[in-house]
């Protein structure tokens, strides 16, 4: 029985490593086309995309935006890598500003065992390790008045009738799923929620494509209008 039920395990894994291989995959190209679609709109910015966000930059950023507190250190090589990366636009003197971080998950697969005619599995923990990457970028993002974060979520236990949903809802700090959370809400801007997809049905690359180039087309008017035209690598930028 032992063996029976590693080689189920086992059969388990491969499901959702394939799985997370190819909607990584996917992501990957929506957000390249992303930038191919802000560089025709904004030709005279520059874009380019990062495929992880090392600690110890959030850290020393972190420090200069706010002197008066502490911040501990963190290993060399520790970073966040979002499943679609980091897209941003480039400022002078070599200033990153996120414009766009997006992610996606997939969780449970009852549904495919109860096709095999086998018992329900104990619910995934992606929504876990999803938490502690929203944790590290908001952090990041406390400079700024917006968080232009996404993370596309699907499967059974993202149905309706899941209890699973209250953890994504914890996540985005109890705000709405399935709408736009762009700009940080209430006093101070304290909730810098971020935007939250779920639901059973897998998310279509267009669907995600066009929330994608929603949230960067905006993070980039804000960028300009807090920063300025002349603050970016660019002669003349029209609003």
């Amino acid at each position: 029985m032992a063996r029976k039920n590693q080689l189920r395990e086992m059969h388990y894994n491969t499901v959702l490593n394939k799985t997370s291989k190819s909607q990584e995959t996917s992501l990957s190209g929506i957000v390249t086309k992303v930038v191919r679609a802000l560089r025709k709109e904004f030709p005279r910015l520059r874009f380019d995309i990062a495929p992880q966000w090392r600690l110890g930059e959030i850290i020393d950023d972190l420090k200069l935006a706010f002197p008066d507190v502490s911040f501990c250190d963190c290993f060399a090589k520790s970073s966040m890598k979002p499943d679609g990366g980091i897209l941003y636009v480039l400022a002078k003197h070599g200033k990153r500003l996120p414009v766009l971080i997006s992610e996606v998950k997939n969780q449970g697969a009852n549904d495919l065992w109860k096709r095999e005619g086998k018992g329900s599995q104990a619910i995934g923990n992606a929504i876990e390790r999803l938490g502690k990457n929203v944790i590290g970028l908001r952090a990041a993002l406390l400079e700024e008045s917006i968080f232009p974060f996404v993370c596309f979520g699907y499967g059974c236990d993202f149905a309706d009738t899941s209890f699973i949903i209250d953890r994504v809802k914890t996540i985005a700090m109890f705000g709405g799923l399935n709408e736009l959370h762009l700009h940080n809400e209430g006093p101070g801007g304290v909730f810098n929620r971020g935007t939250f997809y779920f639901r059973e049905k897998k998310w279509s690359d267009k669907e995600m494509f066009d929330r994608c180039i929603d949230i960067a087309r905006r993070s980039v008017l804000y960028y300009l209008s807090k920063y300025g035209a002349d603050a970016f690598k660019c002669s003349e930028v029209v609003l």
